[in-house]
């Protein structure tokens, strides 16, 4: 609630804003995206089509997502928040009707590109930026409920769709899934249509808690600097190419995850439990992530995402079908939903630390089509080393080696930015003095 002038309180609509968009991540990336683990084996096996033919999908997903990322700046300001979702959910009820009707990969190709083009206006970077207006403190925490409720959406998804996908007599009927998965959306579609808003009528005036807030922990917005100086900083490049490995790695790994325990004999049923619990963990990860860069900054929770990636990947490397394969399956479950929130809700949360505010939607678009770029390219990479192995062992191996990189990579590009940040601060006060 907030106070009018004359003292009486009236509902501040930025709660509304954010349940819409908790509903529109929980039905994006829940029902449109966890649930795909489950859908290789019977839509290959359906088609007659191999798994790396089949993991081009998703590549033409993330690729779209890119693309339409780097330009989400421009995007942004001509047409709106609210244009962008709802277009972003129309391709995403187009991308589950065509993979419901596919007769051929070709059609799961365009599947996959308009599933990339919904995520890219439906999820994490709009989040960002739609919190960053509506909302001027508590971002991280605000940020991470509502990406968390992918988790939230997954775990249900996952209890949904593999009964229907998989019924009693064996068969598939992963079609009925996809069908069940666009009505839902068409459902959140109508809601978007209804409660959505560009933006406030009034920009909050937060200023003097915001800055109360950051003498308590660790949140402060600065100035930031223009992308033609951010690309002539090193701590760019470097920044990129640990938001591009994080993608690259994370979403490989976690991506072939449930069907590598299938592989190794695993009971569906027991991968479907674990999937679940690993969604709802998530959930929990997502805003646990905003909460903790509240309270203790950026390099402590960059921190306990990257070596948590580390983790997952060992464990994956030593699973075997036995009782302690199956207690590491559920110990990787915690660990991947620790380390995920690294390409999620970190990822505006890194833009704003490292840049700043003064070119944030259009940084924000790039960050997260760098690592975007990562998901595009570790899939397939990962279903070739499937497809020439017969495992994904020495994919897991190789993804350890690079994620321990990264961990002090990012620390690296953290002890740079602030160093930027200080010398654009002391130029400020310097011009402000005269």
């Amino acid at each position: 609630m907030e106070k009018k002038s004359d003292g009486k309180r009236r509902f501040d609509y930025k709660w509304v804003i954010i349940g819409v968009s908790f509903l529109m991540v929980f039905t994006a990336l829940g029902f449109c995206s966890s649930p795909k683990g489950q859908f290789i084996d019977p839509i290959t096996e359906t088609l007659g089509i191999g798994r790396t033919e089949y993991s081009v999908t998703d590549t033409l997903r993330y690729v779209a997502t890119a693309v339409l990322n780097l330009f989400f700046g421009t995007l942004i300001a001509k047409f709106g928040p609210k244009k962008l979702a709802i277009a972003g959910f129309s391709a995403l009820i187009a991308s589950s009707l065509c993979y419901a009707f596919a007769t051929n990969v070709w059609v799961l190709y365009l599947a996959g590109a308009l599933l990339g083009v919904g995520l890219a206006w439906t999820t994490t970077t709009m989040v960002g930026y739609v919190v960053n207006i509506w909302s001027k403190k508590n971002k991280g925490t605000i940020m991470g409920a509502i990406l968390a409720s992918n988790g939230l959406g997954g775990a249900l998804a996952l209890q949904i769709v593999r009964p229907i996908t998989f019924n009693e007599s064996g068969a598939t009927t992963y079609k009925d899934a996809y069908l069940l998965i666009s009505a839902i959306l068409a459902v959140v579609l109508v809601l978007i249509i209804v409660l959505f808003r560009d933006k406030p009528k009034r920009i909050e005036d937060d200023s003097e808690k915001t800055v109360a807030a950051a003498k308590r922990g660790h949140v402060r917005d600065w100035s930031g600097i223009e992308f033609s100086v951010a690309v002539k900083r090193a701590y760019f490049y470097g920044a990129a190419a640990c938001v591009f490995c994080a993608g690259f790695l994370l979403q490989s790994v976690t991506g072939v995850a449930q069907v590598h325990m299938r592989d190794i004999g695993m009971d569906p049923a027991f991968v479907a439990n674990v999937a679940s619990v690993s969604s709802l963990l998530l959930a929990g990860s997502k805003f646990l992530a905003g909460f903790l860069y509240d309270r203790c900054g950026l390099r402590i929770t960059v921190s306990v995402c990257t070596v948590s990636g580390v983790i997952i990947m060992i464990l994956l490397l030593l699973l075997t079908n036995s009782l302690e394969g199956q207690i590491m399956a559920v110990v990787y479950t915690v660990f991947a939903a620790i380390a995920l929130p690294l390409e999620t809700v970190m990822l505006p949360i890194i833009t704003a630390e490292l840049f700043g505010e003064r070119s944030y939607s259009k940084m924000l678009g790039i960050v997260v089509a760098i690592n975007t770029a990562g998901y595009a390219a570790g899939p397939i990479v990962m279903n070739i080393c499937f497809d020439l192995f017969g495992s994904y062992n020495y994919a897991f191996i190789i993804a350890a080696t690079l994620m321990f990189i990264v961990v002090f990579g990012f620390q690296f590009v953290i002890n740079a930015a602030k160093r930027e940040r200080k010398r654009v601060e002391a130029e400020l006060e310097s011009v402000a003095s005269v």
